[in-house]
C-alpha cells in the first residue's frame, strides 16, 4: 500500500508543479470571488501538509515556524505577492517536501499504519496517511484547476 500511496502523492505533484509552470508571480496571488485559494496558498498549504503528515510519523519538523500562519489550516490567502516566498522557492519547497514525505512514508513500517487513533472517520494512522497524503492533495488539485480556469488559463491535462 506505501508504494500506491507515494506514488499517487508523486502524480499529484507534478500535476500541481505543472498547473504552475506558465504562472507570473502575480498571477500565482491572483484572488477571485468563491475560489480564494490561489495558487501560492495552495502550494504553501500543500507543503505544510506535508510537513505535518511527515512529523506524525516520525520525521523532523523543516519549515520556518510562520508557515502554518500563512498555510495551515483556517489561514486566508492574501493576494499581496510580498507576503509569500517567490515562485521559484514555492516550487522548490514543494520539490523538497515531496521528498521528505516520501522518505517518511517509504520508512514507515507496518506497526505505524496500524497505529489505532481515538477518532472513528480515521481510526488507524493508515487511515490519516491516506486521507491527508492522497485524498486532501487531490482535493486540492481540483481547486487548482478550477481557479486556473477562471483566471483565464487552459487546462494543463487530465488529472487522473
Amino acid at each position: 500500500m506505501i508504494p500506491e500511496l507515494v506514488r499517487s502523492f508523486e502524480s499529484s505533484v507534478k500535476f500541481i508543479q505543472l498547473s504552475v509552470a506558465d504562472l507570473s508571480e502575480q498571477e500565482m496571488v491572483a484572488q477571485l470571488t468563491g475560489i480564494p485559494n490561489h495558487a501560492t496558498w495552495t502550494l504553501g498549504h500543500i507543503i505544510f501538509s506535508c510537513q505535518e503528515v511527515s512529523a506524525e510519523i516520525g520525521a523532523d519538523r523543516w519549515l520556518p515556524d510562520d508557515w502554518e500562519a500563512r498555510f495551515g489550516y483556517g489561514s486566508t490567502p492574501l493576494s499581496d505577492q510580498n507576503h509569500y516566498p517567490q515562485k521559484s522557492e514555492m516550487v522548490a519547497s514543494l520539490d523538497d517536501a515531496e521528498g521528505r514525505l516520501k522518505q517518511a512514508l517509504l520508512a514507515t513500517t507496518e506497526s505505524v499504519w496500524n497505529q489505532s487513533l481515538p477518532d472513528e472517520t480515521y481510526p488507524t494512522m493508515g487511515h490519516i496517511l491516506v486521507q491527508i497524503v492522497a485524498a486532501h492533495t487531490a482535493y486540492h488539485v481540483g481547486q487548482l484547476t478550477v481557479w486556473r480556469r477562471a483566471i483565464g488559463k487552459e487546462s494543463i491535462g487530465v488529472f487522473i
